[in-house]
């Protein structure tokens, strides 16, 4: 099987589940916005916001090592045993040690939700352990049914919390944590994970090299934080958690182009990490690129034309002004897919550090943005900086992957067509006129098809060969 063969593969694998889940989330944004509140919704996004604060904290990106090393050696059963116990002993001694001082400074918390934050950085631990496991050994479908089962049960244990049980805010920080604990139990069971652990098999050296790796990883994590997080502290802060909460519901829309981004990345960082050293590389990067990159910058482009229609549907009218934060968002996120695609170079060449100073130095740009701006700007601080910073890694990373690694190419003459049509969808979506917007929408569909044609081609197919196969 070929490199672009397989990289199919495996994100289509990928993508049948998260692409259902993430969907069927989506759908419910009328449920979610329509029962809670701005402030309860602003809430649950804040406290979800501190858990993703904590993680590469707590568990120093052990996680991220533990994916790279059994990609190197999914083969050998006996070093893959030695990397999965090193890690599940040393992740578990890291739980206790959390436990530990959140027991010991909770009295200082004022806050009726904090133990919800210890339950669900917990539980988030133990489901991306096994997450990482499953990806690492290979168990693409696993992962995919894995994650599947998550999101699903998460969204039924919401439903119920919200709804048959009015709950509000409990109900759906509790949901989300019944929900990743089936998910635990799932993994557990179908990757045999008993099998791999063996206490005399771990390795204080092999820790100390997964550390060397992972360490690196954590600024770049929390830069990461700042980017997608950071923003929604400083609003509650300054703001109040009113605006955060209509801050949130704007960002749902661009945190689905990069949840779909997020699918292909997991099959993406494999290939790199496979394939870096042939001959033929910088050709395949390039290609792939291009077409990626092109595919992720046109459906962001079909999501704005559609908003007019889509975001009065969605989104309860409480959280009405987020309508014109949404097209920054989505902007933004096209230079995420594309700092992360050109990001993956570094993880493969082992070179954890250029990947952290990138992207610390981003984020004190987008830190230094927003808090001049919000007095002035309010809302429109926060999508503005994350716009800038993500644009300044972009740019960066490219020129400096060019000088150390591979020379990366871009279609030029594409990107131009595109930023014209952006362009004019832009102008017709804030005048909003119903006339322009029709105009906006059949520009922004043509566009989609005619520029992904080929790439249509090529999955339809697969997914065709593959059905005949069956």
């Amino acid at each position: 099987m070929n490199k672009e063969k397989k990289l199919l593969k495996n994100t289509v694998i990928i993508g049948i589940g998260k692409i259902c889940t993430s969907l069927i989330t989506f759908l419910l944004l009328p449920l979610y916005t329509g029962v809670l509140s701005t402030s309860e919704y602003g809430i649950v996004d804040l406290l979800t916001t501190l858990v993703s604060l904590l993680i590469p904290i707590i568990t120093l990106k052990l996680e991220d090592a533990l994916f790279r090393r059994l990609i190197d050696y999914r083969t050998d059963e006996e070093k893959t045993k030695k990397i999965i116990s090193t890690a599940i002993i040393t992740i578990m001694l890291q739980i206790i040690s959390f436990v530990f001082i959140f027991l010991i400074i909770q009295c200082l918390i004022n806050n009726e939700y904090k133990f919800f934050l210890l339950s669900n950085v917990i539980i988030y631990i133990i489901l991306s352990f096994l997450q990482q496991t499953a990806r690492g050994l290979g168990k693409i479908t696993e992962f995919s049914i894995g994650s599947f089962i998550s999101a699903v049960s998460t969204i039924i244990f919401n439903i119920l919390l919200l709804v048959v049980i009015p709950m509000h805010a409990y109900g759906m920080l509790l949901g989300t944590f019944l929900g990743q604990f089936i998910a635990c139990i799932y993994f557990a069971i179908k990757i045999n994970i008993i099998k791999y652990i063996d206490l005399k098999a771990a390795s204080k050296s092999l820790l100390k090299n997964m550390l060397k790796y992972s360490i690196p990883l954590i600024p770049n994590a929390l830069s990461w934080w700042i980017f997608s997080a950071s923003d929604r502290v400083i609003v509650s802060y300054i703001m109040g958690v009113d605006f955060n909460g209509i801050l949130a519901a704007s960002l749902k829309f661009s945190s689905v182009i990069i949840i779909l981004y997020n699918i292909f990345d997991m099959s993406w960082i494999e290939s790199v990490s496979s394939n870096i050293n042939e001959n033929d590389f910088e050709k395949y990067f390039n290609k792939m690129f291009n077409i990626i990159f092109n595919f992720f910058a046109s459906i962001c482009l079909l999501a704005i034309v559609v908003m007019p229609i889509v975001y009065p549907i969605m989104i309860n009218e409480k959280f009405s002004f987020g309508y014109v934060l949404v097209p920054i968002t989505l902007i933004s996120s096209i230079f995420n897919v594309g700092q992360g695609m050109v990001a993956v170079v570094y993880a493969a060449k082992n070179n954890t550090k250029s990947l952290a100073k990138t992207s610390v130095a981003s984020a004190i740009v987008n830190i230094i943005i927003h808090l001049s701006l919000i007095s002035y700007i309010g809302l429109f601080a926060a999508v503005i900086s994350t716009l800038v910073s993500m644009l300044s890694l972009f740019i960066y990373r490219i020129v400096d992957i060019r000088r150390k690694y591979i020379k990366i190419s871009i279609n030029t003459k594409l990107v131009l067509l595109y930023i014209i049509i952006l362009a004019i969808c832009l102008l017709c979506y804030y005048t909003n006129n119903i006339y322009l917007n029709i105009i906006s929408m059949i520009i922004g569909i043509l566009y989609f098809v005619l520029s992904n044609k080929n790439t249509f081609k090529t999955i339809t197919g697969f997914v065709l060969k593959k059905i005949k196969v069956k």
